[in-house]
């Protein structure tokens, strides 16, 4: 992972945060770290479904459409943030809107992870294009529509909160604690991030005790 100038003028260079780690670490922070600290990654059949998806979707080009033009791919980056990723579609409409689409192949979920990523498309494209940008989308292929994400001053406080909380991990190399939760029926890497072990399960807790019981040590006088 390359490394982005320093915002803080003399502290050395910065860790860049993919785009892609925004959205893991918006949905489960040790998630992130295992991808970007430990290179780990598992496949399910969501994510397959979204890598089957995003391949119709990368192949870098532009397109037109009327008046409108389709770029597809795009590298992107922001130098003061040190945001680095990859935009599915970006549209260009007259008189200079600039529409980031990012694909999935799930449900969207309001206000969820897709839009922390989204945001981050849109701050990254308003320092290149030069322009502002208020609203982004996620095209779900579930039901197959566009849904609109504002991009306002919440969300970009946000964006910038989980780059600053990505990197503090990157230079730190310290992995978050397991979550054990709901989100972890739905994650690929549960075989790898060991939640419900971690946390410590009355079962497991049990487990030790029987391994490791010990008899109490005598009174002192």
């Amino acid at each position: 992972m390359t490394a982005a100038p320093s915002a803080q003028g003399g502290e050395g260079p910065l860790p860049q945060v993919p785009l892609s780690a925004l959205e893991h670490y918006a949905y489960c922070p040790r998630q992130s770290g295992l991808i970007l600290l430990e290179d780990a990654f598992e496949d399910d059949a969501a994510t397959v479904r979204g890598t089957l998806l995003h391949q119709r979707v990368d192949t870098p080009g532009n397109r037109g459409r009327g008046t409108v033009r389709t770029l597809h791919a795009l590298p992107v980056y922001h130098d003061a943030l040190g945001l680095v990723g990859i935009c599915d579609t970006v549209e260009l409409h007259p008189h200079g809107r600039v529409l980031p689409i990012e694909h999935k192949s799930g449900r969207y979920l309001p206000g969820g992870p897709a839009d922390v990523q989204t945001a981050a498309q849109a701050i990254c494209l308003e320092a290149m294009f030069h322009t502002t940008i208020s609203r982004a989308a996620v095209y779900s292929a579930h039901d197959r529509r566009r849904h609109t994400v504002t991009i306002d001053d919440s969300l970009r406080q946000h964006v910038r909160d989980l780059t600053h909380e990505i990197r503090r991990m990157l230079t730190t190399s310290a992995l978050p604690p397991p979550v054990a939760d709901n989100r972890c029926r739905r994650c690929s890497m549960a075989a790898s991030c060991m939640p419900h072990v971690l946390t410590g399960t009355r079962r497991f807790r049990r487990l030790l005790q029987d391994l490791y019981r010990t008899d109490p040590p005598p009174e002192q006088p």
